[in-house]
């Protein structure tokens, strides 16, 4: 049996070993292991590589959303805007700071927060819009950033998942006031470890989330504010200037692997795709599929020894976490339905094409078997909540 994994870490390293080796080793003979050049380099190269003027490395994505809210005095009191099918992390953020998450519905079709539902979200406390660049794909900027100018509000990007993705030929993390990055591992451009970055185009800005992220301290032991430890690690750092002079090739790499999974897929069983939308680019961080059988599907594939996931089977409300904000099941239709159907496929730059057939083979097997059942993944889903409305447990 034929194992397709849903990331190799090991076979992107391979192909970059010596030079990976190379740098951490200058890291450790040196010892410059906190706040060493290397990070500042990783930051210039990074936020070049963005088309933004600043670039503030930091410990993990999450770090780079939260520090990005202090530097904006939001904190207590305060609401933001962000997308429910989205990572807990987006959220979390929020609640870091003691403010509160106003939830939006997705567009069903590009998966990304639905830009004609936040305005009517907004309140007098609202005071920023976070929207998550998810999957790879932009969400709609000039309608948020427009409805953000009319409100005053400011707006973070999460782009944890959309390294090198163009909005309307802008590169996403540089068009609000503030972008957010993860190099989780898995990452398009992944560290190896934790590891996040905040872009921006305001000097004020980068000057303090650099404070922010260095116990608040505007030189050594004179703190300004009270701030974080929150630095991106200089190993790290070291990994990422090597990978990001790869990442242009890797990003068209994901591209032509979605290309062929669609073109393999069309018309299979029920699969739908996440629509591309035409004012952005795709760099496919995840591939997500959609179907009634998700679950059973991604059994089937399992025994085939194909690695799946599923991102993510519960939508922010419905979450233990955020019981508080008040929200139930039929709140938010779209991230739902999504959060029952979607399914993740194998996707890295370095994914073979037997390997892809070997996916695309088993999953056509898998319809044909199943033609005309009737059990679906949603009507589970539905029999997982209480006549509250609360989340039993989530689909796996």
């Amino acid at each position: 049996m034929q194992i397709v994994p849903f990331v190799d870490l090991s076979a992107q390293y391979k192909t970059i070993k010596s030079e990976i080796d190379c740098a951490v080793q200058e890291v450790v003979s040196n010892c410059g292991f906190i706040l060493g050049p290397q990070v500042e380099q990783c930051e210039t190269a990074f936020a070049r590589f963005i088309g933004a003027e600043y670039a503030v490395g930091l410990a993990s994505g999450l770090d780079a959303l939260r520090l990005a809210l202090m530097s904006l005095d939001i904190g207590s009191g305060d609401e933001v805007i962000l997308p429910a099918n989205t990572f807990i992390a987006t959220a979390l953020a929020v609640s870091a700071v003691g403010a509160r998450p106003l939830l939006v519905d997705c567009d069903p079709e590009t998966y990304n927060i639905d830009v004609n539902l936040i305005e009517q979200a907004i309140t007098p406390n609202t005071k920023a819009i976070i929207p998550v660049h998810l999957t790879g794909q932009a969400a709609d900027m000039d309608p948020i950033m427009k409805i953000a100018k009319e409100h005053n509000l400011y707006v973070i990007e999460d782009a944890a998942q959309a390294h090198g993705t163009l909005y309307k030929g802008q590169p996403c993390g540089s068009i609000g006031h503030i972008g957010c990055f993860s190099f989780y591992p898995g990452k398009n451009l992944g560290a190896y470890g934790d590891g996040g970055m905040a872009v921006t185009n305001d000097t004020h800005l980068a000057e303090r989330l650099r404070m922010l992220r260095n116990y608040g301290q505007k030189v050594k032991y004179e703190h300004v504010e009270k701030g974080l430890n929150s630095r991106l690690d200089t190993i790290q750092a070291a990994v990422l200037n090597v990978k990001l002079k790869y990442l242009q090739q890797w990003n068209r790499l994901r591209a032509a692997h979605a290309k062929a999974y669609r073109q393999a897929l069309e018309g299979v069983g029920d699969l739908r795709f996440q629509q591309q939308a035409p004012y952005s680019t795709h760099i496919y961080h995840l591939f997500m599929i959609e179907t009634e059988y998700r679950d059973v599907l991604l059994s089937c594939l399992g025994e085939n020894g194909v690695q799946a996931g599923i991102h993510y089977p519960a939508p922010i409300h419905l979450q233990k976490a955020y019981q508080e904000l008040g929200y139930v099941s039929g709140n938010f239709p779209h991230s739902e339905r999504l959060a029952g159907r979607i399914l993740s496929l194998p996707m890295f730059a370095e994914l073979k094409s037997s390997q892809i057939r070997c996916v695309v083979a088993t999953i056509k097997k898998f319809f044909a078997s199943k033609q005309g059942r009737k059990a679906s993944v949603r009507d589970r889903w539905a029999q997982r909540h209480d006549q509250s409305g609360q989340l039993l447990s989530a689909p796996v």
